[in-house]
């Protein structure tokens, strides 16, 4: 498995990031995740849509509860034809209950805490907390990833405009 150090920290310390990278015009990995009711979604479910996947650390947290309202205020204005996802490694059962509490309706909420297969398919688990580095992905409707962003410090936010922006270019 590949580790990466440096790439990201997490409150000023380096952490190491474990997995394969995904670049800018790779497939992307089709993997295998947990909706919240413990079913499992292929990520290559979405094909055919542009995916938005937003990956946070615990959506629990300030920054990561913005950045899943923020997509999720955005996702009202994008069509049918792009889906927006949230990933974490947050149980299922505390993904569902946040979203409620929030009242995010539009962002599909998805856990990657049984495997961190989505994690180390693309290279954004943190071996030192078993948790996922923010970052986003843009992917195409023929699941070529089109956008890539990795916040380089886990406790701030991304670029929303970048990332919204590299949307509207596919829709």
């Amino acid at each position: 498995m590949q580790e990466r150090s440096g790439v990201v920290t997490m409150g000023g310390n380096p952490v190491t990031l474990t997995g394969t990278e995904v670049k800018i015009g790779d497939s992307a990995p089709d993997v295998e995740v947990l909706g919240n009711d413990l079913s499992p979604v292929k990520l290559s479910s979405y094909k055919g849509k542009v995916c938005v996947i937003s990956v946070v650390p615990s959506l629990d947290t300030p920054v990561c509860d913005m950045q899943t309202r923020k997509f999720n205020e955005a996702a009202g204005n994008l069509g049918e034809n792009v889906a927006m996802l949230t990933i974490s490694m947050d149980l299922p059962f505390a993904q569902a209950r946040w979203c409620g509490a929030a009242g995010v309706d539009k962002v599909v909420t998805l856990s990657d805490h049984r495997d961190a297969a989505f994690g180390e398919a693309y290279g954004l688990l943190i071996k030192e907390l078993r948790l996922l580095a923010r970052a986003i992905f843009v992917v195409d409707p023929g699941g070529t990833v089109r956008y890539f962003q990795l916040v380089k410090e886990i406790g701030e936010e991304p670029n929303y405009d970048d990332a919204l922006e590299a949307v509207k270019k596919l829709v």
